[in-house]
């Protein structure tokens, strides 16, 4: 028996240190972090195993205002038993720019900060339309190599910041997230996620049609950092964050402890009264408390699709219409979602551990998601005006 133990040790020795020396090393850091803390994928606490820049709480804090009829209301049977079968952590509904009603599970509370995942794609784009603002990136259409001149690939030349922001970037990418070999596993623990991307080339002709890479949201992250000279989170707090007066501090998963570069097509952890404020943003066309924080024209065009024939997405943002209604969303693995109701002036955010099963074939929603739509259309039946 020892010596089968020596074996399978010996064996095992080998092996963590093939892959040490290998392409595949950063299994290893997802084995500790993912796999050995009980878990097969990404999880909303993960964050605390990674290296993270810190996202300050507003020098201005603005609360929500309270909805005269703040949590008077009590959730469906049905709601509430799919809130427990998928492990929501935080719903909150906002009506008329006042908290109307929160509830939180799982220990979770109002200050629980929740890894968002891809939700922080629409930041980056939000963070776009304010380097154009700026003057830092001259329009939609300006070249990538503008800024990033190394990018490979035949048709490097021709991909705009536009095409990265609409995911129309031709760019080589394979969007899975549980395989352990795919490149999105890999970009989650690679301590050079800018040297990855890189070698990711621009092999298909950029603005044709739409496909959902997660590699193009870091790559125009890196175009945002590079035209502003300032990390994502630095810019992010001063054009955005502190302005909109969010309460918490929060966090952003970086790829290294030491001069990293954010994962900008995911990972910001905050809680989900925070999340909220750039949908109330994007809702009330750029402005927070009379101040332009982003132009008008840009967010218009980001809420409507690029492409005919992919209605589901504009520039970083999810897009459905669903019984009449217009609703713009941002969304993130395992089901965090913070969708937006315009004509309705109402904001749902629910975070949690599960998205449950996937949808018809065809459809890019979730079944959870019309779930969450059609509660906020029931809820906001007998809401009155605050």
């Amino acid at each position: 028996m020892k010596k089968i133990f020596k074996i399978l040790g010996f064996s095992l020795a080998v092996l963590v240190g093939a892959l040490y020396v290998s392409d595949y090393s950063y299994l290893l850091d997802g084995v500790f972090k993912i796999y050995l803390t009980g878990h097969k994928t990404a999880f909303l606490d993960d964050y605390t195993y990674f290296d993270n820049r810190t996202l300050a709480a507003s020098e201005n804090p603005q609360a929500w205002p309270l909805h005269a009829q703040y949590n008077t209301i009590s959730l469906s049977d049905n709601l509430e038993q799919h809130h427990k079968k998928r492990g929501t952590v935080a719903f909150l509904v906002i009506k008329n720019d006042s908290l109307y009603f929160e509830k939180y599970y799982d220990g979770y509370g109002v200050d629980s900060k929740s890894n968002s995942f891809s939700v922080a794609k629409s930041f980056v784009s939000a963070l776009l339309g304010r380097a154009i603002m700026d003057g830092y990136i001259r329009d939609l259409d300006q070249a990538v190599q503008d800024f990033i001149p190394e990018l490979s690939g035949p048709y490097a030349d021709q991909v705009t910041v536009g095409d990265l922001a609409s995911m129309a970037s031709g760019q080589r990418w394979e969007e899975k997230y549980y395989s352990p070999f795919s490149v999105t596993a890999a970009a989650y623990f690679l301590k050079d996620l800018d040297s990855a991307i890189l070698e990711q080339p621009i092999e298909e002709v950029p603005g044709k049609s739409f496909e959902y890479k997660s590699g193009t949201t870091h790559l125009l992250g890196m175009v945002i950092a590079k035209a502003t000279g300032k990390n994502l989170t630095e810019y992010l707090y001063e054009t955005l964050w502190n302005p909109m007066g969010a309460e918490q501090e929060s966090l952003w998963q970086v790829d290294s402890v030491e001069n990293g570069s954010e994962k900008a097509y995911c990972c910001i952890a905050s809680n989900a009264r925070d999340f909220a404020r750039i949908a109330k943003l994007y809702k009330d066309h750029g402005k927070w408390n009379g101040e332009t924080l982003l132009d008008s024209t840009f967010i218009a065009k980001s809420l409507r699709p690029r492409f005919p024939e992919s209605p589901e997405y504009g520039y970083s943002w999810w897009l459905k219409e669903y019984k009449g209604h217009q609703i713009f969303m941002m969304r993130g693995h395992l089901g965090q979602y913070v969708m937006t109701f315009p004509k309705e002036n109402l904001i749902l955010v629910r975070l949690g551990h599960s998205k449950g099963p996937k949808g018809k074939k065809g459809d890019p929603f979730t079944p959870d998601i019309y779930t969450y739509m059609d509660a906020a259309l029931e809820i906001n039946k007998n809401v009155s005006t605050p």
